[in-house]
């Protein structure tokens, strides 16, 4: 008998009996499940708009029976923090990205900021779920680690601009005693081109460049960078650089909770990072482009492409770290993974990619500047 079919009869059956039937509902209702998740962004940033994106999501397709209590960085532990925190249980689930937790072991730059090998971001999430990048992520955390988490990736990054700059930059020779922002391998990597590297969580980038901490600095995107006001401390914007040119969100849950979840309700958990996903990468074409315009030609900022010098430069830096990182077998196993996806998968985006730049310029003639 059908659960329409059924309610009916019983309805129809006797007053006890309709009443017990409608009275079920109440019975079986229960309270949500609240969940503390905090991110590794401030609140006022576009990323934790991304995150709210998801809290959205879960608590949606469980029908009320997830709460999602979302705080931003700082409101129980620092934006470095976010994994260990999971890890200990003070937070439930954690939005951040993994290279913020590069100085417990370097190869979590590998997923996120580690070397591309021509690979965009997308190529690089591919690698995640259909190339065996998480397997080796559980291996890392999990194993070598000795964390009780599950990290998921999401949201494929556009590559990260070279920076801000005071003044206008195009040769590897300018680069040099610059004290810069960023994290990660990337870190290592321009340390290579002669810069000096400082690591610093996003919400600190602005207050570091007007105190003189830093005089050149990147965080991520055109929107992030305009909430940060980033236009108030430099006029020179540099597009494109291979130092982070592939990164995704990492959404951290702490194992005990996944283990206790009814099944259902731990399904929705994981495939809500892949459903925000799609969410965040339609918000982020919208947002960062309408920002990037903002921020040319209504705060005056000087928007360029890194040169061709300075990026092969980063190229041949790569060469020398990758050998270096390859000394430790486990990163060893990770850059061989990475490299046999991109070989084949790249080949045939390349091969079968049509050149969208000429199609570009034949609509919007003299709008690149390249």
């Amino acid at each position: 008998m059908g659960r329409r079919s059924f309610l009916k009869k019983s309805a129809l059956g006797g007053g006890a009996a309709g009443l017990g039937a409608l009275a079920a509902p109440a019975v079986l209702a229960q309270a949500p499940k609240v969940l503390k998740m905090q991110s590794a962004w401030p609140s006022s940033n576009v990323w934790q708009e991304m995150a709210q994106d998801y809290v959205t999501r879960v608590e949606a397709m469980s029908g009320g029976r997830l709460k999602i209590d979302l705080l931003p960085a700082g409101a129980v532990v620092g934006a470095f923090q976010v994994l260990d925190a999971v890890n200990d249980g003070l937070l439930d689930i954690g939005h951040d990205v993994p290279v913020y937790w590069y100085g417990k072991h370097k190869a979590a730059s590998l997923f996120g900021t580690g070397p591309v090998f021509g690979g965009s971001a997308t190529t690089m999430l591919n690698w995640f779920y259909e190339g065996g990048g998480k397997a080796l992520y559980d291996e890392l955390t999990q194993d070598i680690m000795g964390l009780d988490i599950d990290g998921y990736m999401a949201f494929p990054m556009p590559a990260q601009p070279f920076g801000w700059f005071k003044n206008p930059v195009s040769s590897v020779a300018e680069l040099q005693g610059f004290k810069y922002r960023t994290v990660g391998l990337a870190a290592d990597l321009l340390a290579k081109l002669g810069m000096s590297v400082a690591q610093l969580p996003g919400g600190e980038i602005v207050p570091a460049m007007e105190r003189g901490v830093i005089d050149a600095f990147e965080f991520n995107n055109p929107s992030s960078d305009r909430d940060f006001g980033a236009q108030d401390v430099a006029k020179n914007y540099l597009l494109a650089s291979y130092h982070q040119a592939s990164e995704s969100f990492e959404f951290l849950f702490n194992g005990l909770l996944m283990e206790d979840l009814e099944p259902d309700l731990k399904a929705i958990l994981i495939h809500g990072v892949e459903a925000v996903s799609t969410a965040n990468v339609a918000k982020a074409a919208r947002r960062y482009s309408a920002d990037l315009k903002w921020l040319e030609e209504e705060a005056g900022v000087n928007i360029v492409r890194t040169s061709d010098e300075i990026l092969a430069a980063q190229i041949a830096a790569w060469d020398e770290l990758i050998p270096e990182l390859e000394a430790d077998p486990y990163m060893k196993k990770c850059l061989d993974s990475q490299r046999a996806w991109v070989k084949d998968v790249v080949f045939y985006e390349l091969m079968n990619a049509p050149d969208y730049g000429l199609a570009y310029n034949h609509y919007f003639p003299d709008r690149l500047k390249l």
